[in-house]
C-alpha cells in the first residue's frame, strides 16, 4: 500500500487536476489503464458528474471510501446506490450557475439576433450595400424557463433585465417572482424561447419531447444549458430539418463529445461544446471545493459539500 491516500481520476478531461492533487495524494488516471495493481490502494474516486458511474469498477475497489464529483451536477452518479454501500458523494454546488446563465443569454442573443450568422456572412463577402439583415427585437420576447433552480433563476433575472417576459415550469410549486405555467407543454406553447435549466434525473430523460418541441413551434427557439439527455435529440433534429422548430441553441448533447456529422446538415442551430459553466473563476471554485472535500474526508472532518 502507498503512504499517501490513493485517488483515481476517471475522465481524461480532468487530467489537469493531477497537478493539484499530486502533492498530497498518489494519483492514478483511469484512461491510462485500469488500476489493477493499485486496486487495493485506491480510497477516493474523482469524477465529472455528467458521466455514468462505473459500478463494476467501484465494486472492484475494496478500500474505496469517497466519490468526489468535480462538477455541480451529479446526474451520472446513483447516489442511493452509493449510500447503500457506505460511499459518501460530494459535489461543487453554487459555483458556476451565474456563468451558465450568462452563456444561456449569449445563446439567446446569438440565435435571435443572428450574430454568428452575421459573422460568417461578413467573412464570406456577403455584406453588400443592398443586403441588410433584419432580426426580431428582444423587447417583450416571451421566455419560458424549465426548472427554476439556481441556473433557472439567474436566467430569468437576466431576461427580465433585458425587457423580456418570463414564465417558468417545474414539477413542484415554489415561491417565485414569475408565473408558473400549468404544464411544460403550455409553457412551450406560450413562449418564443424555451430555456432548459433543470436538473437531469433518470425520470426526466427526454423531457423536452417531440410534443413539447411542436408546441414551441416553427418560430420558437430552444436553448439547452442543462444536460443533453433532457432533450429528445432525434425529435429535435427532425423538427429543425422539417422547419417545425425555428432554432436550437445547444451547449449540451445526448452523447458528448457529439459527432459533428450529426449536425452538419441540420439548419438553424447555434452549438457550443459544453462550455457554459467553464470559466476560469468557476473552475477555480470547483477545484477549491474538491480539495476541501478530499482533505476533510481523509482528516476525519465533516465533508464541505456532500450530496444529500
Amino acid at each position: 500500500m502507498t503512504d499517501r491516500p490513493a485517488i483515481l481520476i476517471m475522465q481524461r478531461h480532468l487530467a489537469p487536476l493531477t497537478a493539484f492533487l499530486d502533492g498530497a495524494y498518489t494519483v492514478y488516471r483511469f484512461w491510462e489503464g485500469p488500476p489493477v495493481e493499485a486496486r487495493e490502494d485506491i480510497r477516493a474516486m474523482v469524477v465529472a458528474g455528467e458521466f455514468e458511474l462505473d459500478k463494476h469498477l467501484i465494486e472492484s475497489l475494496p478500500r474505496l471510501e469517497l466519490i468526489a464529483c468535480f462538477t455541480s451536477g451529479y446526474d451520472g452518479i446513483d447516489v442511493d446506490w452509493c449510500r447503500d454501500r457506505g460511499l459518501p458523494v460530494t459535489h461543487a454546488p453554487g459555483v458556476n450557475h451565474e456563468d451558465v446563465a450568462d452563456h444561456a443569454l449569449g445563446l439567446i442573443l446569438s440565435a435571435r439576433r443572428r450574430i454568428t450568422e452575421g459573422d460568417r456572412a461578413l467573412r464570406a463577402g456577403q455584406w453588400t450595400p443592398d443586403a441588410k439583415t433584419i432580426t426580431p427585437s428582444l423587447n417583450h420576447l416571451r421566455v419560458g424557463v424549465v426548472g427554476l433552480g439556481l441556473i433557472g433563476e439567474a436566467v430569468a433575472r437576466r431576461c427580465e433585465a433585458l425587457r423580456m417576459r418570463v414564465a417558468w415550469w417545474g414539477p413542484r410549486e415554489k415561491d417565485a417572482a414569475w408565473p408558473r405555467a400549468a404544464s411544460l407543454t403550455e409553457l412551450a406553447r406560450d413562449s418564443d424561447v424555451l430555456v432548459v435549466a433543470c436538473r437531469a434525473e433518470e425520470n426526466n430523460r427526454g423531457l423536452i419531447s417531440g410534443a413539447v418541441i411542436e408546441a414551441l413551434g416553427p418560430d420558437g427557439l430552444l436553448v439547452n444549458v442543462a444536460r443533453g439527455q433532457l432533450v429528445d435529440e432525434d425529435a429535435l433534429i427532425t423538427a429543425l430539418t422539417a422547419g417545425k422548430l425555428g432554432h436550437a441553441a445547444l451547449d449540451v448533447f445526448e452523447t458528448e463529445p457529439t459527432d459533428p456529422a450529426r449536425w452538419a446538415e441540420v439548419p438553424n442551430t447555434t452549438l457550443t461544446p459544453h462550455t457554459a459553466g467553464a470559466t476560469n473563476e468557476a473552475v477555480q471554485g470547483m477545484l477549491g471545493l474538491l480539495l476541501e472535500n478530499l482533505s476533510a474526508h481523509f482528516e476525519g472532518r465533516p465533508l464541505k459539500t456532500p450530496v444529500g
